[in-house]
């Protein structure tokens, strides 16, 4: 009988798998949803204004849809690139950039004025607002900062003192360079939410928020007592009587609650509105609000609502699942900025306050806001392919 030889049992070395980790695709989902319905309302909203004013009834519609082609490019790009390690270490230079970029609206022959205000730069035939970049810059630069291990956040100097100086200058310039009032609010709010998240003692952080408004009450004072900015005044006393103010201040206000008014439940139908027939001012930027509620109704209105919501769950849920503190202050830094911005706009458009010319992320028109805040989302995606279980 043989005898059958049985080989002895080797060692097979294995190649460390690694989970392969996708991008969060219902964030995704929910800004293509976000971008397609702006697209489509933007068309819509000013294509009366477009053949008045340029002869071509998809002149906005053409700009809005380059700016969110390229706006994907840049997310597609930034849901890959190592931004954590590109960006952290040099999180100062960051905020110093963010800063300087504020200034171009100053420099003759760049800055753009409208409507009283210089928000707005031309270089070499392309313009945008340095603001929209800025607010990037110092998300990334104030996770920088409260992420640093080097640093000691048990005192009151690392805590409180420089925190507010560097939130404070921002929002000085923002306010005074800018005469952009509405784009300070948002970074003040979005930043103190940053130092609110980064980990900090509590009373550091309660401490900050005193001194935060303080500083605000003071400016606020001061503002009211000199009342510098008349049109700022104007526009609170139409938000306090908007009626009596219907044909001058406040018609902006009247004309948008009357389109909302006539949508009803359902809308009277994409593209049969008839406040955007030039009796809402810029019925395709920070209105486009209204003009959806005429057209698609309270169950458009709850819709868009519903996006943002969502769009919010997704994105802090980022942030908690982070594999850092950097990546963690990041994804709270952009999801808030879009969710306060998109607040803001809602309430401003359905007369819950003053109005503040805040665009609503994503629908309203403006190539530079939606391309930035489209490849901002680019960074949440990045986050959430290395996100812990």
């Amino acid at each position: 009988m043989a005898i059958k030889t049985v080989k002895p049992i080797t060692k097979t070395k294995y190649k460390e798998v690694k989970p392969k980790t996708y991008i969060d695709m219902p964030l995704l989902m929910i800004v293509i949803m976000l971008v397609g319905l702006g697209l489509i309302m933007v068309l819509s909203a000013s294509s009366p204004t477009a053949l008045a004013t340029k002869n071509d009834s998809y002149f906005y519609f053409y700009n809005q849809l380059k700016a969110a082609i390229l706006g994907f490019v840049a997310m597609t790009i930034l849901s890959f690139i190592p931004f954590q390690k590109w960006t952290k270490p040099i999180y100062w230079l960051i905020y110093l950039i963010s800063i300087a970029v504020l200034f171009l609206v100053k420099i003759p022959g760049i800055g753009l004025s409208s409507g009283g205000a210089g928000r707005w730069v031309n270089i070499a035939g392309i313009s945008f607002q340095p603001s929209e970049l800025s607010k990037i810059g110092l998300i990334l630069a104030f996770a920088g900062y409260f992420s640093n291990e080097r640093r000691n956040f048990n005192k009151v100097i690392s805590s409180v003192i420089l925190p507010i100086i560097f939130l404070a200058i921002p929002v000085a310039i923002l306010y005074k360079i800018e005469n952009h009032l509405s784009a300070a609010m948002i970074v003040a709010v979005v930043l103190l939410i940053e130092i609110f998240m980064s980990g900090i003692d509590i009373k550091y952080i309660v401490t900050a928020f005193l001194g935060t408004s303080v500083l605000g009450g003071i400016a606020g004072y001061i503002f009211m007592q000199l009342k510098s900015d008349s049109f700022r005044i104007d526009r609170f006393e139409a938000w306090l009587h908007t009626e009596e103010n219907a044909t001058t201040t406040g018609y902006q206000t009247m004309q948008g609650l009357y389109a909302i008014g006539s949508g009803g439940l359902w809308g009277v139908g994409l593209g049969n509105s008839t406040q955007k027939y030039s009796y809402v001012p810029a019925a395709h930027n920070d209105f486009i609000f209204a003009i959806l509620a005429e057209e698609l109704g309270f169950v458009g209105c709850l819709a868009v609502i519903a996006l943002f919501i969502l769009f919010a769950i997704r994105g802090y849920l980022i942030s908690i699942r982070a594999k850092d503190k950097y990546s963690s202050l990041v994804a709270i830094g952009i999801t808030s900025l879009i969710l306060i911005q998109a607040i803001l706009n809602i309430a401003v458009v359905t007369n819950s306050m003053p109005n503040t010319g805040i665009s609503l992320p994503f629908l309203s028109y403006g190539g530079t806001s939606l391309l930035i805040l489209v490849a901002s989302v680019g960074i949440l995606l990045n986050i959430s392919r290395t996100t812990k279980d």
